[in-house]
């Protein structure tokens, strides 16, 4: 048996199901979300779609869809206004009408493209996610942030659409090659660090691509509920989402110094806990013993503890961070490990601060 959460927005609730096998089961459930849809516009990548696009379509047939699979090239670099409107070209091509629906196969990049697509074309059709990475499945899939990249920085054209459904597969996990899959376990442990130490204590009892698929299901199920929380308790990303960032500031600081390519978004947001845990102890807000604790975890996951970057790097980075409002900045620190607090601070004194961190 899977497991099932429900997230209860006013008027955009939906359920996310965790289920082994639950591809195979894709058109019923699609169905039951997309109870007036006929046709049904999945969008997948050159990875996913060799994978599981034709089990999925089949699905979707039984279940009285007329799928139509569109599959975009993998990577980051899709994620781009181009495709976006090609898709939208695409979309009406294929005859959408507002009644239709858009579903996500794939990971981040997928589910952000094609949500954003969703939320926009013929002003808003319905979606739902099938993420089949363990960062989609963690994290990007929940909570309705859907976006495009902009050559000045990563998401920062979009906006919120909930999905109509989330459907999660563990099994798509198993053909992950394995720096992905532990990319996505850099979210993982985000969560243990923000919100639940006893989870934290968990992961580093089973520091291994084995001993997670083990338990599977269990991390899934606390990764999302812990998201859904959040969103139910903000779902614009105002005041405790926020709190869903830690990390991810400087994070994005290391993917911009590796131009995108060298460093994934998990291994730059791992790099980036270790740093936030460092600052948070020089501004006396993080207990001494916690970056450490975050450091030995996501080496023992073979994940970057450091990466160089310059202050220009870090600059643009902070500049263009959406917590950001006029000079200040919400910087999100551990109080405690598991309990994660926003500190608003002048831009200039966190750059001033940064300064002291490792590969700077």
């Amino acid at each position: 048996m899977g497991k099932t959460l429900h997230v209860g927005l006013p008027g955009r609730e939906y359920d996310i199901l965790i289920e082994k096998g639950a591809l195979e089961e894709a058109g019923q459930r699609c169905r039951t979300a997309l109870p007036r849809a006929r046709r049904l516009f999945v969008v997948t990548d050159s990875n996913v779609g060799p994978l599981y696009g034709e089990r999925v379509v089949k699905s979707l047939r039984k279940g009285g869809f007329e799928p139509v699979i569109e599959t975009l090239p993998a990577g980051e670099r899709s994620k781009s206004p181009e495709q976006l409107c090609r898709l939208w070209e695409k979309m009406m091509a294929a005859r959408l009408t507002r009644t239709d629906a858009v579903a996500a196969l794939g990971g981040g990049v997928v589910g952000d493209l094609a949500g954003f697509a969703a939320a926009t074309i013929l002003r808003g059709v319905d979606f739902v996610q099938i993420p089949t990475t363990l960062l989609a499945q963690v994290d990007s899939s929940v909570g309705g942030k859907v976006a495009v990249d902009l050559q000045a920085g990563k998401n920062l054209a979009g906006t919120f659409w909930q999905p109509k459904l989330v459907l999660m597969d563990p099994e798509t996990l198993r053909t992950l090659p394995l720096n992905v899959f532990m990319a996505g376990m850099a979210e993982v442990v985000k969560y243990g660090c923000i919100a639940d130490r006893a989870f934290f204590e968990f992961l580093e009892a089973r520091p291994g691509r084995e001993q997670i698929m083990a338990e599977i299901e269990h991390v899934l199920y606390t990764c999302c509920a812990c998201k859904r929380r959040v969103v139910l308790e903000d779902e614009r990303d105002t005041g405790a989402r926020m709190l869903l960032n830690f990390g991810h500031t400087l994070g994005h600081a290391y993917e911009l110094a590796g131009h995108y390519t060298q460093w994934s978004h998990g291994e730059a947001v791992a790099a980036g806990m270790c740093a936030a845990g460092q600052l948070g102890v020089e501004l006396g807000v993080t207990p001494a013993d916690v970056p450490e604790r975050i450091r030995g975890l996501c080496a023992a996951l073979g994940l970057p503890t450091v990466i160089s970057c310059s202050m220009e790097d870090y600059a643009a980075a902070v500049g263009l961070d959406k917590k950001g409002a006029g000079e200040t900045i919400a910087l999100i620190l551990l109080e405690e490990l598991g309990r994660a607090a926003a500190h608003r601070m002048s831009k200039s004194a966190v750059l001033e601060r940064l300064k002291s961190l490792p590969g700077c």
